[in-house]
């Protein structure tokens, strides 16, 4: 028999969302990457530049394979750049190397955001995986409580993913701060990098808005649920 589901419009718009900023992040950062710097070095370069004028000299800048997995490891003390951005020489690239430095300096500064979002993350790696499964057994056999406990555990992610929003946005100020004080970029650089970390910085935000419209979705089933029984 047919069942219709009347939150699924609520998966819809998520998806749509995210869609939109993934599409409107690669449409910006590939025009940008079309931009070389003035200053002629790649973004493995800028990093290492980076990294040493902000007094940082225990952070190896390596590489990884993949298109925008660039990312800073704290634990390992590591800031990886990949293929699109390693030895690329425009300012997207640049622009992204120095956003990853701007994590090495929040470490170095011992951001407290930055160490609570590292010690919270096998409690909510734990809580993701299974967070979905309980709530689906949980409506299958109607045991409401169970569902509850999945949305607690779900709900997990979103405040995981509202913890990282000011972390991503610090990172891109440090990035913005750092290319102009050290002479890496002009100011008219800096409005594409800008507009480079935006669109980035847009996709935390979308990731955040579609957990909440899950999570939204996933209450109103247990409260319907709940009206059912």
């Amino acid at each position: 028999m047919y069942y219709y589901d009347p939150t699924y419009f609520l998966v819809i718009i998520a998806g749509v969302i995210t869609m939109a900023v993934q599409f409107y992040m690669t449409s910006t950062f590939n025009k940008y990457q079309q931009v070389e710097s003035k200053s002629g070095i790649t973004a493995s370069q800028a990093a290492s530049i980076i990294l040493s004028g902000s007094g940082i000299n225990n952070v190896r800048v390596g590489h990884v394979d993949g298109n925008l997995t660039d990312h800073y490891a704290p634990t390992k003390k590591e800031l990886n750049l990949s293929d699109a951005t390693y030895n690329s020489r425009s300012i997207a690239s640049i622009g992204v190397a120095a956003h990853e430095c701007g994590h090495a300096i929040q470490d170095h500064q011992n951001m407290f955001l930055l160490n609570f979002q590292m010690s919270i993350v096998p409690v909510i790696n734990f809580a993701s995986r299974l967070s979905i499964p309980v709530i689906l057994i949980g409506l299958v056999l109607s045991m409401m409580n169970l569902v509850k406990f999945g949305i607690i555990l779900f709900a997990a992610t979103l405040f995981y993913q509202l913890v990282t929003l000011p972390i991503e946005f610090n990172a891109s100020q440090n990035a913005i701060t750092v290319l102009r004080n050290q002479g890496i970029m002009d100011e008219s650089e800096l409005y594409g990098v800008k507009k480079v970390l935006i669109a980035a910085a847009l996709t935390y935000v979308a990731a955040a808005a579609s957990t909440i419209l899950q999570l939204l979705r996933f209450v109103l089933l247990s409260s319907s649920s709940n009206r059912n029984d």
